[in-house]
């Protein structure tokens, strides 16, 4: 009752207008209503994915690169207790939903980074699934990570929230992007990183997701999203592991560029203070930030794809059993290997540099 009133007051104070609470508080009572069925419809198919692949149905060389590829080969993983999920109120959905809808409305906050006109015109695009990276890349002279981190990170208010300096996000971010760029690959390059964040923030806002979410969490998606596949080598876990690399050794096999992307990402926070940009978190505020960091990123490991498919089907059919940090994996997971379902000039350009990148590992 006491954030109903709260809302009365807004409203009598002319923070909320008729038209805005009445839409949301509809909107609010439609996303309950789907999370309800969402979570309760139970799912059949609990099969491991893999097994049905028959062995006189693909080569074996296929079936010994998919089981070495997408399962994993080492040990039991550590799994951490699951978490009962909080239901958040309806006071909550509308407050978020008011707060979302009025982010949307204003227009883009350019001071501290310089918009070319062409920028501009490529990030119109940006709440839509056909959003062009390959073109905001040519648009920005090969920053398209820059300028998709920045415009996100304002666009929620994530920059003002947490007393981001305007300096350290441009300076962190374009130090992303060398890293991206060391090994000049075709594929795992600062336009893939851009455009799985894009992807992300596409998944927040049309899958109604941003209503559950805090504010910290939706800044760790997008920050995981960004540096997912910082200093990639353009070779797999795989490779790693059997050419014996000073990386596999440093990280066991488990996990090897993955556990790197993260290292390597937060170890230029803490060596520059000039590029810190979660200086001004609290304690606590950092300490769930990298957690929830971690367990994405470590997410997007392909041996982990088909047990986090099986994991997802399981708490579907467990309404109050569902994990956040995991559902949230899964949605980055998602946008990492999304391509495949985007219009097909875009999937054809993303298959082709894959291609080239993996041509490149064998010779």
């Amino acid at each position: 009752s006491h954030r109903l009133r709260s809302l009365v007051k807004q409203l009598e104070k002319g923070d909320a207008s008729v038209d805005d609470l009445k839409k949301n508080l509809e909107y609010a009572a439609t996303v309950l209503e789907s999370v309800y069925i969402d979570e309760t419809r139970r799912l059949l198919d609990t099969e491991d994915e893999l097994s049905d692949i028959q062995s006189d149905s693909v080569p074996s060389e296929v079936r010994d690169w998919l089981a070495s590829t997408f399962t994993q080969q080492m040990g039991i993983m550590l799994r951490r207790s699951e978490e009962k999920p909080r239901f958040r109120s309806i006071v909550h959905a509308v407050q978020a939903g008011i707060f979302v809808e009025r982010m949307y409305r204003r227009t883009s906050n350019m001071v501290g980074l310089s918009y070319p006109s062409a920028v501009i015109s490529a990030l119109k695009n940006i709440d839509k699934w056909s959003f062009d990276v390959f073109a905001l890349n040519d648009a920005s002279g090969d920053h398209a990570l820059k300028f998709i981190f920045y415009e996100l990170l304002t666009r929620y208010d994530l920059i003002s929230r947490f007393k981001i300096p305007i300096s350290a996000l441009v300076s962190f971010v374009e130090a992303l992007e060398v890293g991206y760029s060391k090994y000049k690959n075709p594929y795992h390059n600062l336009m893939h990183a851009a455009d799985v964040t894009q992807t992300v923030h596409y998944l927040i806002l049309k899958t109604g997701v941003a209503h559950w979410l805090t504010e910290l969490e939706i800044f760790a998606m997008i920050f995981a999203a960004a540096i997912h596949d910082y200093e990639h080598t353009g070779t797999t876990n795989n490779f790693h592991i059997q050419t014996k690399s000073d990386t596999a050794i440093l990280y066991n096999d488990r996990s090897v560029l993955e556990n790197h992307h993260l290292s390597a990402a937060f170890q230029l926070l803490q060596d520059d203070e000039e590029m810190n940009i979660l200086s001004n978190l609290s304690k606590d505020d950092w300490r769930e930030f990298r957690t929830l960091v971690i367990e994405m990123v470590l997410a997007t490991d392909m041996s982990c794809h088909f047990q986090q498919i099986k994991a997802m089907k399981n708490a579907l059919q467990q309404p109050e059993g569902i994990d956040k940090p995991k559902a949230l994996s899964l949605m980055l997971h998602t946008a990492d290997i999304s391509h495949p379902a985007k219009a097909w000039n875009l999937h054809h350009r993303w298959t082709m540099s894959l291609l080239e990148e993996f041509f490149r590992q064998v010779t």
